[in-house]
């Protein structure tokens, strides 16, 4: 795994910075949940894009009490299986899980938020790296790593991330607005998923 300089910074990020970073990220691997499911005719999808509304409004709403336990409950009943006949995307959508899985622990345990936003990046990046070896058959090398266009990408959207958060004192209710609506509005995943309207209306 290449080594991503911004999990020292984590460590400086306050409680909800870190959390706003974890949502980022998995809003941004959504997509990737959401093709699966169109392809195998599921609806779970909804049940994934409803968690990750919980946690925006988490930090949307003061005093807002949500049941996070019944949330990862949800989240671990669809938790794709793979088997013989599993496509291609069911890899990108486990690993969609597993990161908002880091997310809902981090607001379960109340602790090691930095581990879990740790966890979160890296899952990203992994996903991306998995399916350049699942491409080509090969496996990249550490140098390589540094030099695939798709990594550094991520690693730039990480660290914009990071930027616009690290010098907010405050909990600013118009700057979380403002990423959240961001991802959105892209609709394209960490490993360039397109979320039509269409995947998204069903």
């Amino acid at each position: 795994m290449i080594k991503n300089p911004i999990h020292l910074r984590l460590e400086k990020l306050a409680s909800w910075q870190l959390k706003l970073f974890m949502v980022c990220l998995c809003e941004r691997m959504y997509p990737n949940f959401a093709l699966y499911c169109q392809q195998m005719n599921s609806s779970d999808d909804k049940i994934y894009k409803a968690i990750i509304d919980l946690n925006w409004e988490s930090m949307l709403v003061k005093n807002v009490k949500i049941n996070f336990d019944g949330q990862l409950e949800k989240l671990e009943e669809i938790i794709p299986s793979v088997d013989d006949n599993s496509p291609y995307s069911v890899y990108p959508a486990i690993d969609a899980c597993e990161a908002l899985s880091e997310l809902v622990h981090s607001y379960l345990s109340g602790e090691q938020l930095v581990e879990h936003a740790i966890a979160v990046s890296r899952i990203s990046l992994k996903t991306i790296i998995e399916l350049e070896s699942a491409k080509t058959g090969n496996d990249l090398s550490e140098n390589e790593l540094k030099e695939y266009q798709p990594i550094l990408d991520e690693l730039d959207v990480q660290w914009e991330i990071y930027r616009v958060l690290k010098n907010e004192k405050n909990q600013d209710l118009e700057l979380i607005k403002g990423l959240k609506n961001d991802l959105r509005e892209e609709q394209i995943s960490n490993i360039g998923v397109f979320l039509s309207s269409q995947t998204e209306k069903r």
